[in-house]
């Protein structure tokens, strides 16, 4: 009987270690293999690039998968980044940000067994681009690219609250934000940062400079330090290592500073007495959810939308400037927050691309 009981146990072990396996197991049989690849910012931005990378180190410890990233240097090297995953039997690549959309949806293509995730490219592209060689159809991700999962971020929601907090504490009246290439994911943020601003305060002046350039904390800086030169006392800087040049600006000059994608007083603090908060995007959470959802077979192509209403973008903590941000201004932020989720606020878009 005993021994019965025993070979019951092991079967009963065995059967569960299997179920287990399975879910961060490939097709193939091995362990689930995710690679990604950053835009040119590299994987140490203190942004969107460095908080892809944090989702899938989770993804790893959590469901026993293996990952690995390649940094591409300059746009050219993003299609052979995929392939080098490609060629290395990986099951999943993630691409990070809205410049790898034309590579992503080629190799997608390419490699139809494989699996991509997107950050911030939505994939409508013009009929006849690089992405887009048949039809437009075709470029959809239910469409021709059914093996792709658009992680998208409403970036001008948490860039209006950003906005609002922003004018809410400027004493000049003009606050600015330092850019990155003039992209769909930045202009929302600008947009939607101009646009709260003047909720907030009527008659703020919104300063703004596109630098073409997301890797260049110099021109950031000296650009920052430009519209500081024209009474901008609250910088918010939109464009990964390039803005960061512009929260530096800020903080030499002891003015205000918000930093964006990722809570910037964990990652760059360098200027952290200068932030007064970060426009996030969870991207971190979004790879994971991903991820996760892939471990567990439910993944889909489309569109995933990060939203203020899931949690998906938001205000960072206001840190070492809770004590300073007036109640009346909190309470403002809140009410802004309450009037986008059920829309009695609604942000004009209509001139991002």
């Amino acid at each position: 009987m005993t021994r019965k009981i025993s070979l019951m146990m092991v079967i009963v072990l065995l059967a569960t270690a299997f179920i287990t396996g399975c879910a961060t197991t490939s097709s193939s049989g091995g362990k689930l293999k995710v690679g990604l690849v950053t835009d040119t910012g590299g994987v140490n931005d203190k942004s969107f690039n460095q908080s892809a990378w944090a989702g899938v180190q989770k993804a790893m410890k959590d469901f026993n998968i293996d990952g690995n990233y390649i940094e591409s240097k300059q746009t050219t090297d993003y299609e052979k980044n995929i392939d080098q995953f490609a060629t290395e039997n990986y099951n999943v690549i993630i691409t990070v940000g809205f410049l790898m959309g034309d590579a992503t949806a080629a190799k997608a293509k390419q490699y139809p067994n494989i699996k991509f995730a997107i950050i911030d490219n939505s994939y409508f592209p013009t009929k006849g681009s690089v992405a887009c060689p048949d039809t437009v159809k075709d470029c959809y991700s239910d469409g021709g690219l059914k093996n792709v999962t658009s992680l998208m971020f409403e970036e001008d929601q948490v860039g209006f609250l950003a906005g609002v907090l922003a004018a809410g504490m400027s004493k000049t009246g003009t606050v600015c934000t330092d850019s990155g290439m003039q992209i769909p994911p930045v202009e929302r943020y600008v947009v939607g940062f101009q646009q709260g601003a003047v909720w907030e305060k009527p008659g703020t002046k919104t300063l703004n400079v596109y630098i073409p350039s997301f890797t260049d904390p110099a021109k950031g800086k000296e650009t920052a330090l430009s519209m500081i030169g024209q009474g901008c006392d609250v910088v918010f800087g939109v464009g990964g290592n390039t803005g960061n040049g512009g929260l530096l600006a800020a903080q030499e000059k002891g003015l205000m500073a918000i930093g964006v994608d990722v809570d910037q007083y964990l990652t760059y603090p360098e200027v952290k007495s200068a932030l007064i908060t970060s426009a996030m995007k969870n991207v971190d959470t979004a790879v994971y959810d991903y991820l996760k959802s892939v471990v567990n077979k439910t993944d889909k192509a489309g569109v995933l939308t990060a939203t203020l209403t899931n949690g998906g973008v938001g205000l960072a903590p206001f840190h070492d400037w809770d004590s300073k941000i007036p109640a009346d201004l909190k309470a403002k932020i809140q009410t802004a927050t309450d009037g986008i989720k059920n829309g009695t606020i609604k942000i004009d878009l209509s001139s991002v691309k």
